[in-house]
């Protein structure tokens, strides 16, 4: 993507979440449904182990084998849209060439912003938002003051799909449906043993879309946690 379009996307980050006018949406695009962003930039690969929608709550669980994302610090904020801008201009830099390496990377999805949620409703949770890093650049990802390189190993995913726009009223919502999906199975059990210790549940939120898209949208909840084959 040109630099021009993506300093575009970040400007209309910054603009709608400033103005607070994400439209609310609770539709599922459907199980399985394919984001069209991945037939044009770069997605992670992944494995399909499972999936389900028995009484009307759809979720799959997924393996991916191997994965590299670059990742802000934790950012302290009440608001995921407003973390997830700071994080997101912070990532738009960085592949920008504003790296140790000065290097231009390509945009890619999804972008993920990793939650762990406060104790109180008034209180800052943790935010932690990361570009999924290109094959190419994978094997000598550049470093960047502020930033960290994440290499998954084998991860496990429990994803629920949504579509609209992401807003902090509708991705409770759609984790505690995840939630109630998978309560009662082998892998609410693998998620708790994962999560354990863990004041609040972690969970992450994938955007696959730019803000000036508003067809086929495709956002994700993700509980990640590890399992023996």
């Amino acid at each position: 993507m040109a630099a021009f379009s993506l300093f575009n996307v970040s400007l209309l980050l910054s603009l709608f979440s400033n103005l607070g006018i994400w439209p609310e949406t609770r539709t599922n695009p459907g199980l399985g449904f394919f984001p069209p962003s991945c037939n044009r930039i770069e997605c992670p690969s992944y494995d399909l182990i499972y999936s389900s929608s028995d009484n009307g709550y759809a979720y799959e669980i997924r393996r991916y084998n191997s994965s590299v994302w670059i990742s802000t610090s934790p950012i302290p904020d009440i608001s995921l849209v407003g973390a997830t801008r700071t994080g997101f201009l912070q990532l738009f830099d960085y592949i920008q060439g504003k790296n140790s390496y000065h290097e231009q990377i390509e945009m890619t999805a999804p972008v993920l912003a990793e939650v762990k949620p406060s104790n109180g409703p008034f209180c800052a949770s943790s935010f932690v938002v990361s570009f999924y890093v290109p094959k190419k650049n994978q094997a000598d990802t550049p470093p960047a003051k502020g930033l960290q390189v994440q290499r998954w190993g084998k991860t496990y995913v429990a994803v629920r799909q949504f579509g609209g726009f992401v807003t902090d009223l509708n991705v409770g919502v759609q984790a505690a449906a995840l939630h109630d999906a998978i309560s009662g199975t082998v892998w609410s059990s693998a998620i708790d043993k994962s999560h354990s210790g863990e004041a609040t549940t972690t969970y992450t939120v994938a955007q696959y879309n730019s803000p000036f898209e508003f067809e086929n949208r495709v956002n994700e909840i993700w509980f990640t946690f590890d399992m023996e084959d």
